[in-house]
């Protein structure tokens, strides 16, 4: 009889959890792991959501002056996603080094899964499809 090994557990490239102030006092944990983010919020009604990476579409960061003197800031993701269309990583330490890394992690996530910019908007309909086709013709 073939045992079945479990799969191996997957590396988190990043994980933290919201902060207040200087301090991780939280329950809302964020982490990066096999090319998704995870969001995970609550002690007693926990939830768990997921998106791919490729699927992000645009990132932004946001720190006001109470958020640079502690060393944090928010960094909201706008995707495809059909449930998460605005994910919010909020008040987490090194934020522009986490916004860069995840901007590099999307990159590199399209590039392999051969996907382009266009293939992200959708199949028609959206105000820059015209545009992106238009730029395409032209070259």
């Amino acid at each position: 009889m073939e045992e079945k090994k479990a799969a191996p557990a997957a590396e988190n490239l990043w994980k933290d959890r919201r902060h207040i102030l200087w301090f991780p006092w939280t329950f809302d944990v964020y982490r990066i792991a096999n090319g998704r983010i995870y969001t995970q919020s609550g002690l007693i009604n926990c939830e768990e959501n997921e998106c791919m990476i490729y699927r992000v579409l645009d990132i932004s960061l946001k720190r006001t002056l109470l958020n640079r003197l502690c060393g944090t800031g928010t960094i909201i993701l706008r995707t495809k996603d059909a449930s998460d269309g605005i994910l919010t990583i909020r008040n987490v330490k090194n934020s522009q080094q986490v916004k860069d890394m995840i901007s590099e992690l999307v990159e590199e996530a399209r590039r392999d899964n051969g996907l382009l910019g266009r293939e992200m908007f959708g199949a028609g309909g959206g105000h820059m499809d015209g545009v992106y086709r238009d730029t395409i013709d032209e070259e």
